[in-house]
């Protein structure tokens, strides 16, 4: 039998570097802001648009909710919280007109 306590959902617990606790005022990421097909910025539950280091900043400071901070090829990103709902994930999620 598999051990399911080094995972979440399918993915590794791991998978994020910091997973902070938001605000109970956290505002969440409500669609995606790109440049040739690029994420740069998101667009907020409060209609802000903001690039993704200050997302990632503001989610350090507990001020997103919903998304944890991890790392590729030495560069933070943020992605969704691992659960079984692949409809919250960002890469579901709209894009916005910037």
């Amino acid at each position: 039998m598999e051990n399911n306590k080094e995972k979440i959902g399918r993915l590794p617990k791991n998978i994020n570097k910091e997973v902070i606790e938001p605000n109970s005022n956290a505002k969440t990421i409500s669609k995606l802001i790109k440049e040739s097909g690029a994420v740069v910025g998101y667009e907020l539950s409060n209609g802000e648009q903001i690039s993704k280091d200050e997302a990632i900043s503001q989610t350090r400071r507990g001020e997103i909710a919903g998304v944890a901070i991890a790392t590729r090829k030495g560069e933070e990103y943020l992605r969704s919280l691992p659960d079984d709902n692949e409809n919250n994930n960002l890469s579901s999620l709209p894009t916005a007109n910037k």
